[in-house]
């Protein structure tokens, strides 16, 4: 019997190197592949660099290596989607996009073209029998970015790292004497590495100096009264966060100020010291409460049974809540968490059912 082909994205990094190295043991043919991707021009670019590393992996393997130019569409379903989110007064998730368009959607339709039997990424997730499982690793898990995958793709997808943990990574990648078992793990968004989201955006919304407002003052006499400081605009905002934004009428004993919502028209910033109290909040651009809708919701092995009790997470690495999932059609849902949360529209909620991510969906 010929052997398997596997595609894997080698992107410099230790973990997709001990992935190529785990496949290669385990007997397939392993093609190395770098994919290109999109960096504005201001931005410093280290992606020569990590191509450069991604050689260095597949020459110490002995595997094929290939780039594939996917800038484009980096551009256009990852950085300009994210571009005309937060534009729009929402927040959304690049990451999940990056999944879903580039890794999972041009890298592996290319791959199967070019005979592939496979993709592989270095992820730490488990695709168990078409069911995606958290990673072992709980600090490392990254199932929450996943939840746009279909079964038809988990067929052809591997994740050969994801029954480990990073230590055990680390050591593995010392004991193939890899070129990468050094170096450090890369941070930040997809595209973008380590730099402040915020100063990106700057580069594509304009500054505007905005007011703060005390929740209690929304709609409530002359709003003057209740002006807290001020913000550079709302759009760099989003629900949850207590920095981005000055307060000037603050009393030694006040707490933090959480943002609860914000008028984007406006361009007022709401906060209070006790985000969870104001479920109905007529400007939070996203939800404040125990019940919020989905939109585009993707289901991977099942549609979720209404009676029974899941988790959902609401940003990458939050906490499990408990709550109730009802689909009122196929694409959009109501989830019902059994206390209150804080979440903007535009993120990700992602849907467990134990360890299986059972498929999520955007805020409305």
């Amino acid at each position: 019997m010929p052997k398997k082909v596997v595609f894997i994205g080698l992107s410099g990094g230790v973990d997709s190197a001990v992935s190529a190295a785990l496949l290669q043991k385990a007997g397939y043919e392993v093609v190395g592949v770098f994919i290109r991707t999109w960096h504005p021009e201001f931005l410093e670019c280290n992606e020569e660099e990590e191509r450069h590393d991604a050689m260095r992996v597949a020459a110490h393997l002995d595997i094929p290596f290939l780039s594939f130019d996917f800038e484009n569409i980096y551009k256009k379903e990852v950085a300009d989607y994210m571009i005309r989110e937060y534009k729009s007064g929402r927040t959304p998730n690049p990451d999940v996009m990056c999944n879903k368009e580039v890794k999972f959607g041009a890298f592996l339709k290319k791959a199967l073209l070019m005979g592939a039997d496979y993709i592989a990424t270095g992820h730490y997730t488990q695709n168990k029998n078409l069911f995606i499982k958290k990673g072992i690793d709980v600090l490392k898990d990254q199932t929450y970015f996943l939840w746009t995958l279909k079964k038809e793709q988990l067929k052809k997808i591997l994740f050969p790292i994801g029954n480990l943990k990073k230590t055990e990574v680390r050591k593995l990648a010392k004991k193939f004497k890899l070129p990468v078992a050094e170096k450090k793990d890369s941070q930040g968004i997809c595209f973008l590495g380590a730099v402040d989201l915020k100063e990106f955006l700057k580069h594509y919304i304009k500054e505007k100096k905005g007011e703060v407002v005390l929740v209690g003052s929304v709609g409530e006499g002359n709003k003057k009264d209740y002006v807290i400081g001020y913000h550079s605009g709302v759009f760099f905002s989003t629900l949850g966060e207590r920095h981005g934004f000055t307060i000037t009428k603050k009393s030694p004993n006040d707490g933090a100020y959480y943002v609860v919502g914000k008028d984007v028209k406006k361009n007022i910033l709401v906060v209070s010291q006790y985000p969870l109290r104001f479920q109905h909040l007529p400007l939070n651009r996203g939800r404040v409460g125990r019940g919020i809708s989905l939109k585009n919701t993707n289901w991977i092995s099942e549609i979720p049974d209404p009676n029974k009790t899941y988790t959902a997470q609401i940003r990458y690495h939050g906490e499990f809540l408990p709550c109730k999932v009802k689909c009122s059609t196929l694409r959009v849902t109501q989830v019902v968490f059994t206390k209150p949360v804080l979440v903007a529209a535009g993120q990700s909620v992602v849907i467990y059912d134990g360890d299986v991510c059972v498929g999520g969906g955007v805020v409305v």
